[in-house]
């Protein structure tokens, strides 16, 4: 019988020979501060061109979600009211309670307004002064709907203020401490107390602005902002007493002056007194808040040009 003979496995394994594989070598050159002084440069000067260095100067600068249907929503910002009205009706008492202050009292006015800043911050951003909340407003830095209740806010804890101060002067009978009032404007004297409150504006409102720099502080922009109202009262009191020869003329702020009876309160006829309460206007409020929205944008344009983000 015959025998098959295994058939021979036709597969045959092939040798693979593998070349050893070098490694790419890569020569890292150390790259020195000037070449990347260089590149950040033409980054700058490449995202830079065709624009502007005031390109951007009225943005807005608040949260894009902030609206008239939106903020009533929010807690937080019933918070922030409260804090408006309590810190303008602190601030309203210190006046009455330092009698519209004197030079001496300048030093104690500028420890009270600190402490105020500091508590008042973290709940509002301390704004206190419709000075500072059109300054905001117009700037863009707060949307108008929070603007306009805060100085709803603001006239509201004057009032209050004001209220509680008149209740103990009623309490005390003759022996009361007096009421201050604010001293009329005389003849030819309009413009004088204009350009006080008008400048003492500008430097309270350019000294908020430049504090918002340094919010993450809360001590630093207190100060900051405490600063600017104790140069701008230093300078309304040098420039009454040089020019006109008084010192109670100013206050700095609307919604405290509305309550020191800056309004006539007689006249010759009907346009007489009119036009006393339109001049009082003028000079407490109107001049002010536009020497705010002239102080928040000093500051931003002298930001621009120094390079600030």
């Amino acid at each position: 019988m015959a025998t098959k003979k295994p058939k021979a496995s036709s597969k045959t394994t092939k040798s693979k020979t593998t070349k050893p594989k070098t490694a790419a070598k890569t020569v890292t050159k150390p790259v020195s501060e000037a070449s990347k002084t260089q590149t950040v440069e033409r980054e700058v000067i490449t995202s830079t061109k065709g624009k502007s260095i005031f390109s951007g100067f009225f943005a807005r600068k608040y949260e894009e979600k902030e609206s008239i249907l939106t903020v009533f929503k929010n807690h937080k910002f019933y918070g922030a009211l409260l804090g408006e009205v309590l810190g303008s009706m602190l601030i309203t008492l210190f006046l009455f309670a330092l009698g519209l202050m004197g030079v001496a009292s300048v030093a104690n006015y500028s420890f009270l307004i600190l402490a105020v800043f500091i508590a008042i911050y973290s709940l509002s951003g301390a704004c206190l002064n419709p000075i500072i909340t059109v300054g905001m407003m117009a700037s863009r830095r707060i949307s108008v709907i929070r603007g306009v209740m805060y100085l709803i806010a603001q006239v509201l804890g004057a009032w209050l203020g004001w209220v509680i101060f008149n209740a103990f002067h009623l309490a005390g009978g003759e022996t009361a401490y007096e009421i201050p009032k604010m001293t009329a404007i005389g003849e030819n004297q309009f413009w004088v107390f204009a350009m006080i409150e008008l400048l003492g504006a500008i430097v309270i409102a350019f000294f908020f602005a430049r504090a918002l720099k340094y919010k993450r502080s809360v001590f630093t922009f207190a100060a900051t902002t405490a600063g600017g109202i104790v140069l701008a009262m230093l300078i309304g009191f040098v420039v009454s007493a040089a020019f006109v020869g008084v010192q109670n003329n100013f206050v700095y702020n609307p919604a405290a002056a509305l309550m020191f009876q800056i309004f006539p309160e007689s006249g010759d006829n009907f346009g007489a007194v009119l036009g006393g309460i339109c001049q009082a206007l003028s000079v407490y409020a109107l001049l002010p808040m536009i020497g705010g929205v002239v102080g928040f944008y000093l500051s931003d344009f002298m930001g621009k040009l120094s390079g600030e983000e």
